[in-house]
């Protein structure tokens, strides 16, 4: 069975406790992880340490999805790890703030172009320091018109609004406009979808961390803007201090 993916239950979940399924070469895979792993929803992946029930750790460097599994890559002695073994997973908190402020920040960002102009994402990237987003828009003016979307996101930012996450049945939740604003792209084939809203500004099917409040985002400003082609556009963006 596939790790169950705890922080789409709680993102603010630090620790966590789970059972070794199996180890392949300097893969651990877990019953359970509140590790993001990359690449699902543009995020980095998330970082921290395994705690075995000796004290020894095992520093978590990176997390991937593979073959519908997540797969810790960790970095030591593995000899002493074994299917059945129940481990700590600690996540690398900084590190995963700093990417849930800047993904529920994309939310607001993108909704707001996608509401002004009909600009739908084709793709992206966010790390701890800086969001990527790809843009399908056509604006004579795109500069202006994304400097002018930023400014906005920031107003609505400092609303405070709550995040709400819940589960709806798929054929229902996308019947809903503007669930989903990736170009040429649908959710996974699932029976129920999680759902990121922040109401009034944006709603979609999403998988990944969020914050619970728009204020707890310090606001974002532009990075670089770079035109990939007539209608395709970069927007990097970072976190105001």
């Amino acid at each position: 069975m596939p790790a169950k993916l705890l922080f789409q239950e709680d993102s603010y979940l630090k620790e966590f406790d789970a059972i070794v399924t199996r180890v392949e070469g300097n893969a651990v895979f877990l019953e359970a992880t509140a590790f993001h792993p990359r690449p699902s929803g543009g995020l980095d992946a998330d970082h921290g340490i395994l705690i075995l029930p000796d004290g020894s750790e095992l520093r978590v460097v990176d997390v991937v999805m593979r073959e519908g599994d997540v797969a810790h890559i960790v970095d030591g002695d593995l000899s002493k790890l074994h299917p059945g073994m129940r481990v700590h997973g600690v996540i690398d908190w900084e590190r995963r703030y700093q990417m849930m402020k800047l993904h529920t920040a994309s939310h607001i960002l993108l909704a707001v172009l996608y509401n002004k102009y009909g600009a739908r994402v084709t793709g992206g990237h966010i790390t701890p320091e800086t969001a990527r987003d790809d843009l399908e828009i056509n604006v004579d003016d795109w500069k202006s018109a994304v400097r002018q979307a930023v400014e906005e996101a920031n107003q609505i930012i400092r609303r405070c609004i709550e995040v709400k996450v819940y589960w709806l049945p798929r054929e229902e939740a996308l019947r809903i406009p503007g669930i989903v604003k990736l170009a040429d792209k649908l959710p996974p084939d699932v029976e129920k979808l999680r759902i990121v809203e922040i109401p009034g500004v944006d709603i979609q099917a999403d998988g990944g961390p969020h914050v619970r409040n728009t204020c707890e985002i310090p606001g974002i400003k532009i990075v670089k803007l770079e035109s990939r082609g007539r209608r395709r556009k970069r927007v990097y963006y970072t976190l105001l201090e």
